[in-house]
């Protein structure tokens, strides 16, 4: 059976807007953020030594300023990565119209709108919620959109290769549920790392399983955020 493997990669830390949803903010890596990225390229380059993998040239990060900054550091550092291809398919859960706006201000946007009910108190994590705005997505739809792209970029991924994918917290483990690697009720007590590689195994028509690195445990009171 072709073993390929892809390598999940949550983006370091950033500057966030107060109050805002993680989501298509575009600012970027914190100095913090700069050294977890730097820090990565041993934990990347180990994973793939320790389990005898070759890693594929190209990383393929998400196209959010702070995903393309952590994959073109490991660029940078790793010897064998020729560039990095950013893709608007590896973005975080998107909130259409209410794109950035604080929480306070997305409720005041749906009291406002008379066609709208405010949106339950748990809607950030709700995995099939989505926002009744133009453009919005539930988290489950970020999996969906991931995981496709993660397929489709495996697909022609010779065997025992690695390739990288730096992106998003959420997106990435609702990605992995839809791959079958992780299940529903899981998804919410987990979260990443910051620039810590997970892989997953590519397993063709059966579900993939989680190959190396571990999911970060969330706290018990920790909401279900990137």
């Amino acid at each position: 059976m072709t073993k390929r493997y892809a390598v999940f990669l949550r983006h370091g830390d950033y500057h966030q807007r107060d109050g805002a949803p993680s989501a298509h903010q575009p600012f970027g890596l914190t100095k913090a953020g700069k050294m977890q990225a730097r820090a990565s390229t041993l934990l990347v380059a180990t994973m793939a030594r320790s389990n005898g993998w070759r890693v594929h040239p190209i990383i393929h990060s998400s196209n959010l300023l702070r995903g393309w900054q952590t994959a073109d550091i490991i660029r940078q550092e790793m010897g064998g990565i020729e560039r990095v291809d950013s893709f608007d398919d590896l973005a975080e859960r998107g909130l259409g119209s209410a794109a950035n706006l604080t929480i306070d201000e997305i409720n005041q946007v749906m009291a406002n709108d008379p066609r709208f009910e405010i949106p339950p108190a748990n809607w950030k994590s709700d995995s099939h919620y989505r926002l009744p705005l133009q453009g919005a997505e539930s988290l489950m739809d970020a999996g969906e959109r991931v995981a496709a792209h993660v397929r489709a970029a495996l697909s022609d991924v010779v065997d025992n290769t690695m390739m990288i994918f730096v992106g998003h917290g959420a997106a990435f483990r609702h990605a992995a549920h839809v791959l079958g690697a992780m299940s529903y009720d899981d998804i919410a007590k987990h979260s990443m790392f910051h620039a810590t590689p997970v892989a997953l195994q590519d397993n063709g028509e059966a579900p993939w399983q989680l190959a190396a690195g571990e999911w970060k445990v969330r706290a018990a009171k920790e909401e279900a955020m990137d």
